[in-house]
């Protein structure tokens, strides 16, 4: 055959729509309570008011942007603290690692946006459309007024539901009840429309109309989480040594050598990614158990024991294969791997917790002003120039007095107060130029340079904190 007479290869297949089965069973149960809290949390929270004083907002989770703070009910988190929203990540990525290690991809198969938000498209779906043969049915029928209207309104549904995913994430960012009524009489700022036209659309394409494709084509996971798991892992998987040989005759003289699978095709039309289960673990499983429920229902309708589609690790088959019981539990969640991940998370909130306690509520830090580096006065003293700013923590003002301790000849003297006390505002940053003076032949007025170190003491309750810094003398 000539090359001219060859097809090209095609690389690429369209995309083939999926129509999940309703299903129900623990698994799905546990799904639907998944999904009604963490989209209860996510609406619900910029809502919950904490009094934190007449000078901080009351929201109780806050990402307060302009004034470069985030506020979690009782705990507030300056800019020079993101340590612990670092910290926080790091748990989140560790955690993620635990669990995959220990039970695979749990948290694709129950917590993640994508996997919450497309249960809830689907069960819209069904509401409008019905259940899967009534939908495959009505893809496949020719556009009339029948089928507009439901689309029409299965799609104003969806708009609506990704309107409001895209307005609470707005939320989170000022003040929910204000923000609320500047949206709805066009007050609020361009950014807050754009921000929430830019989340409806991806999250109605997302989980309305790409689904599955996301989590194969465009989420790093699956490919990471190999590396994750091994063969004590305890993840989602079929017995074919006790399905096999399948078939749906049940009768007749060579029944007795068919397995329990009657090849229903229960476990793939209920399956959201669209996959048979019965070909091995595959990429594309999201490990939610809704093939599990389906199996478990066939399986008690024909009298066979249940399980035949399981949570299992692949250390027990060879163990099942031969008539004995699989290892406990326990034994494939406790091992060297999880324990080791279980610690390094365990260590970083412990450390966050420690830190977010011993945390002080005043601080300071110090930025030498270098041009000049230091001025000599009519006296013949050395002056040299520092900002320095002030952190109040608290709910009111407080009174800070500014000393430094090094050489005893050194002195301080503060811009616009002849006295060594400022004032700051409650739970603000101030930033106070201070001069720092060497009498004439003190040895910081001839030395090149000395160390010396700023104070600054809350008067109101002593609490103290302090800055090292350099002070330039003739020397230079």
């Amino acid at each position: 055959m000539s090359s001219t007479d060859q097809q090209p290869q095609e690389l690429y297949s369209a995309r083939e729509p999926i129509f999940p089965r309703r299903v129900s069973g623990r698994f799905r149960t546990l799904k639907w309570w998944i999904m009604a809290i963490t989209l209860g949390i996510y609406y619900i929270t910029p809502w919950l008011r904490w009094d934190r004083g007449p000078n901080l907002p009351d929201q109780a989770v806050l990402v307060d942007l302009a004034n470069r703070r985030f506020f979690f009910f009782m705990i507030e988190i300056w800019p020079h603290e993101f340590y612990f929203v670092a910290g926080l990540l790091i748990m989140a990525g560790l955690g993620l690692f635990l669990f995959t290690s220990a039970l695979g991809r749990v948290w694709c198969g129950y917590t993640c946006p994508q996997t919450v938000w497309t249960d809830l498209f689907i069960l819209v779906e069904r509401w409008v459309e019905g259940d899967r043969n009534k939908r495959v049915k009505l893809w496949n029928a020719k556009w009339d007024a029948r089928k507009l209207r439901l689309r029409m309104t299965k799609w104003t549904l969806w708009l609506l539901i990704a309107m409001a995913t895209g307005g609470a994430w707005v939320f989170y960012f000022t003040d929910a009840p204000t923000l609320l009524g500047n949206l709805l009489t066009f007050k609020a700022h361009p950014v807050a429309y754009t921000t929430i036209g830019v989340l409806t659309a991806t999250t109605l394409v997302f989980g309305g109309f790409m689904r599955e494709q996301v989590c194969i084509y465009m989420c790093p996971w699956p490919r990471i989480q190999a590396a994750m798991m091994d063969e004590d892992t305890i993840t989602i998987g079929y017995r074919e040594w006790r399905g096999e040989p399948r078939g749906k005759h049940r009768k007749g003289p060579d029944a007795d050598k068919l397995g329990d699978c009657i090849d229903c095709m229960a476990c793939v039309n209920v399956c959201p990614m669209g996959i048979d289960i019965r070909d091995g673990q595959q990429l594309a499983c999201i490990t939610c158990g809704l093939c599990i429920d389906a199996c478990d229902d066939v399986m008690a309708k024909i009298g066979k024991p249940r399980g035949l589609i399981d949570y299992m690790a692949l250390t027990d088959e060879p163990l099942e294969r031969a008539g004995r019981a699989p290892k406990p539990i326990w034994k494939h969640v406790f091992r060297l791997r999880t324990i080791l991940y279980t610690a390094l998370w365990s260590a970083v909130g412990v450390g966050l917790v420690v830190a977010l306690f011993m945390r002080s509520e005043i601080s300071l830090t110090v930025a030498p002003v270098r041009n000049p580096t230091f001025v000599t006065l009519s006296d013949g003293s050395i002056r040299n120039t520092y900002d320095v700013r002030l952190r109040n923590k608290h709910g009111e003002d407080r009174p800070f007095r500014i000393s430094v301790k090094g050489d005893p000849s050194l002195r301080v003297q503060l811009e616009g107060s002849a006295y060594e006390t400022v004032t700051v505002p409650a739970d603000t940053t101030k930033l106070q130029r201070v001069y720092v003076v060497a009498p004439r032949g003190s040895d910081p007025a001839e030395a090149e340079r000395t160390e010396f170190r700023f104070w600054v003491e809350d008067l109101s309750n002593g609490e103290r904190a302090s800055n090292d810094s350099v002070f330039n003398g003739r020397a230079n």
